[in-house]
Parts: C-alpha cells; structure tokens; sequence
C-alpha cells in the first residue's frame, strides 16, 4: 500500500453517501490489509476537479456493517498508508439544536465520546517493556492533544467552501458519539443537550481520536437526517423520512465537496 499520486482528500462517506458522482475512477484498491484488520470495503481512486482523491464507504459496501462494527482503525490507516493528509468525513446526526433540522449540514467544532467498547487507539500498551511496531515505524505509546478535535483549517476551507455554493451551512456545535445502532431515547438526548451537545451521530468516534493519533488533518460534514428523539415536534423517527432527507442532503454534500476540492 504505497502512495502513487498524491492525494488533496479523502472522503469517508457514511450514509447516503456511498459514491461521489462526477468522480473519475482511476483505481481501486480491494483486499488490502493492515495491522488492525481489513478496512470497510474497497477504497476507490479518483479525481474530481483534476485533484487526485480517495473515498472509502464507512458502513461497505451495500451499508452492512453498523456503526459500533466498523472497523476505524484499518479505514484510517489505509488511507494515510495510500497517501491522505486530509479527511473530511461525512456522518448522518440527527439534530438536537432548534436551528439543525433534517436536511442541514454542520461542520461540528467538538465532540464527546459516549461510545463504549470499540477500539479506540493505536496505542494498545507496551508489551515486557517492548515498543509497539506499526507499519507507519516503530512508536512509544503517546497521549495525543484533543482539546481541537478538527482540523482548524480544514473547518475554514469548509465553512469558505460552503459559501461558494450558497450553503447555509451551521458552522460550531459540539457532536454527541452516542453507540448505537439503537437511536437514542428522549431522556437520553435530555442528557445529551445538558452536556452541550447540538447535535447527535453514531460514527463520529472513534474516527475523530484515531485520526489525531495518525496526524491527519481531520474535520466532519455532519448531515441532519433526522431530529433526535423528543426535537422538532416529537414526532416519531421513520426509517424512510430519514432515507429521504440523506438522499435530498446528499446534493449539498456534493456541491460542498466539489467547492472545497477548488480550495485545495
């Protein structure tokens, strides 16, 4: 898994977005392997806009594997193995602020972890005093500065990027990682909107932590599919209004991508 071009993004798309249209496929990788198991599925080489980029579906192929199954650590690691220094990563979140209902993007500046047993390091321990020996060299166990979870000027290109194509995009706002695949009960979403949370995703970490551990320029496009349990109204969550809203969402994503890779 060695770099052939260099990259300016790579994507992680995660439902909804399973495809970037207008992207010219120029390679995919299959079967590729790393220390921590086999990525998500086959990460596609293309270019959009003449910049060489990577796109990696976060769920696989056809969205069979649930949030708290997917395997962060080998999707990361085979993008910076391939050439990534960038990340935008697309996740679905359902809205608990009143200005995030279904359909808008937010490009988060925080985030709290509420999952729980999924592998979350790189940084497993040091075994009979021995440092840990990865395919990116040989490393000592390190704790990582998350105070900025994003990458601060990725998050600019993103906001800029957004009004190049007219978005109205919510700039801020802090994630909730909740573990999933359940949706979240309205007492708990309470809790959540105590903490400081705007809005609410399954996927959001480990991702965010793994890449600051690889020294990836990280930030996420969070889509509002759905407002989250006990928001906008009460109403009950269908399945099939939220497959709708990522499917009409998906459209700005586009455009949004396709104005950042201009940026870059």
């Amino acid at each position: 898994m060695q770099p052939t071009h260099e990259i300016t993004l790579a994507i992680i798309g995660g439902s909804g977005l399973a495809s970037l249209p207008g992207m010219e496929v120029v390679g995919v990788e299959k079967g590729l392997h790393t220390p921590y198991g086999d990525p998500s599925g086959p990460l596609i080489r293309g270019r959009l806009h003449d910049k060489e980029i990577l796109f990696l579906a976060r769920h696989g192929t056809g969205h069979t594997i649930p949030p708290h199954r997917v395997n962060y650590r080998a999707n990361l690691w085979a993008l910076k193995e391939l050439g990534a220094h960038r990340v935008l990563a697309v996740n679905a979140v359902g809205g608990i602020h009143p200005d995030l209902g279904p359909g808008r993007i937010a490009i988060p500046e925080q985030i709290i972890d509420y999952t729980y047993g999924r592998a979350h390091t790189y940084f497993e321990g040091i075994l009979e005093g021995e440092s840990i020996v990865q395919g990116l060299g040989e490393i000592q166990v390190k704790h990582v500065d998350f105070t900025e979870p994003y990458c601060a000027a990725l998050r600019a290109r993103l906001l800029f990027a957004a009004g190049m194509s007219g978005l109205d995009a919510y700039f801020g706002g802090t994630y909730g990682a909740t573990q999933g695949p359940r949706l979240e009960s309205k007492a708990e979403i309470d809790r959540l909107e105590r903490d400081g949370c705007q809005m609410v995703g399954m996927t959001g970490m480990p991702e965010a932590g793994l890449a600051q551990e690889l020294g990836l320029c990280y930030a996420c496009c969070a889509v509002v599919a759905n407002w989250a349990a006990g928001r906008g109204g009460g109403a009950p969550i269908e399945l099939t209004d939220i497959e709708r809203v990522l499917q009409d969402a998906m459209r700005e994503v586009h455009a949004l991508v396709e104005a950042l890779l201009r940026r870059l």
